[in-house]
């Protein structure tokens, strides 16, 4: 038996049971795998070279699956965890790994960050000298290749490190750049990574025991890894990565499942939801189900073509999204009941809604669909 750790999030006996948790009053939850978020991990380290270490990226609540249940399933397994912020980093006290922090902090946040001892990431020695001013602190030194959001563009790079060498109370953890277009360009990826591997070389004269990091999800499983490094893994963790011809190795650990409310049918000409987008063409059975953008499916889903499962079968969704509910065609669904489960994402039987396929229909990627799953949907773990 698996026990809780905070009392938001609900566990799976060994007999595979929630009955004391999920009872038929459940209208919208997800049910998370550990053992294959475990196994998506294992997946991972079999992409790494030797000596290479991996940062789990457990910002945004674990994408939607939950911290700090996700971060101590894993704990054992990664040498890192990597958040955006001071308070999703002090969710995982307790935890024995080392916490990044992958984005720039608060000027206020700073004092917390050195009393805490995260690992921060800087952009600039000014922004490292802010730290020194502090206290002892160990940093990520971060390089612009191509992204352009955060980081030292790298052109000026090894002048601006070079300013940070012998600043009082700094160790510079780490070497780090970022991919945008990993799982979509690789002319493009191929050149930051030449651009890094070249930058690197001359850092590690001044830095020799500096660690490196650049690769994402895609990266690992895109782009050959020869020596020691770090890889942050974030989308692959929780089973979806691209390229998608991967994904075979990995494991969705989510289930996303609702409820129908309502039965009715309808004849034809009548129309369906706000703003009467959807018009019956003939007589229909549909169902209203206890799930809406609320709930975070996702409401720009509306009439793009996205569907649900029930009894096994594809259901299409019908009109716009509404905060607390979406309208399904059953027509052709036998012995529908009210109360019957429904999943948004995820399997049931032999189809499947995968987050990519519900984020395409929404317009969107992967990570915002997990991500925006809201925190009144309850999360229960295998």
């Amino acid at each position: 038996m698996i026990l809780a750790v905070c009392d938001c999030f609900h566990f799976f006996g060994e007999d595979g049971m929630v009955s004391d948790f999920m009872t038929e009053t459940s209208r919208s939850w997800v049910e998370i795998s550990l053992d294959a978020i475990r196994h998506n991990v294992r997946a991972i380290r079999g992409k790494l070279s030797a000596q290479s270490e991996i940062l789990a990226v457990v910002k945004a609540n674990a994408y939607g699956h939950g911290s700090p249940a996700v971060p101590a399933a894993i704990e054992d397994m990664v040498e890192y965890f990597g958040v955006a912020c001071v308070s999703e980093a002090r969710a995982l006290k307790g935890l024995s790994r080392d916490v990044m922090l992958l984005g720039p902090c608060l000027p206020a946040e700073r004092k917390a960050v050195v009393a805490e001892d995260y690992i921060v990431t800087v952009s600039s020695a000014a922004e490292a000298a802010a730290y020194a001013a502090i206290g002892t602190c160990r940093i990520n030194f971060k390089v612009d290749t191509g992204m352009g959001r955060i980081g030292c563009w790298h052109e000026t790079a090894m002048t601006e490190l070079e300013l940070v060498r012998g600043m009082k109370g700094i160790e510079v953890h780490s070497l780090s750049s970022h991919l945008p277009s990993s799982d979509e360009d690789a002319g493009h990826t191929e050149a930051q990574l030449g651009i890094f591997e070249k930058f690197v070389g001359r850092a590690r004269e001044t830095f020799p025991s500096s660690k490196i990091h650049i690769r994402n999800s895609a990266g690992i499983f895109g782009y050959p890894i020869t020596g020691p490094e770090i890889v942050r893994a974030g989308l692959a963790i929780y089973g979806s990565a691209y390229p998608s011809d991967h994904s075979q190795l990995l494991k969705p650990a989510l289930v996303w499942k609702s409820r129908v409310i309502q039965i009715r049918d309808v004849p034809a000409g009548r129309t369906i939801s706000y703003g009467r987008t959807f018009v019956t063409p003939h007589s229909m059975r549909v169902a209203s189900i206890s799930a809406g953008y609320a709930d975070g499916y996702p409401r720009f889903a509306s009439g793009r073509g996205a569907h649900v499962l029930i009894k096994g079968q594809k259901c299409a969704v019908l009109g716009r999204v509404t905060m607390d509910q979406i309208v399904v065609d059953v027509s052709a669904v036998a012995g529908i009941a009210e109360g019957e489960e429904v999943v948004l994402l995820g399997n049931q039987g032999s189809e499947e809604i995968s987050a990519r396929e519900l984020a395409e229909r929404a317009a969107t990627i992967s990570w915002e669909i997990f991500t925006g799953i809201s925190p009144r949907v309850e999360r229960h773990y295998v």
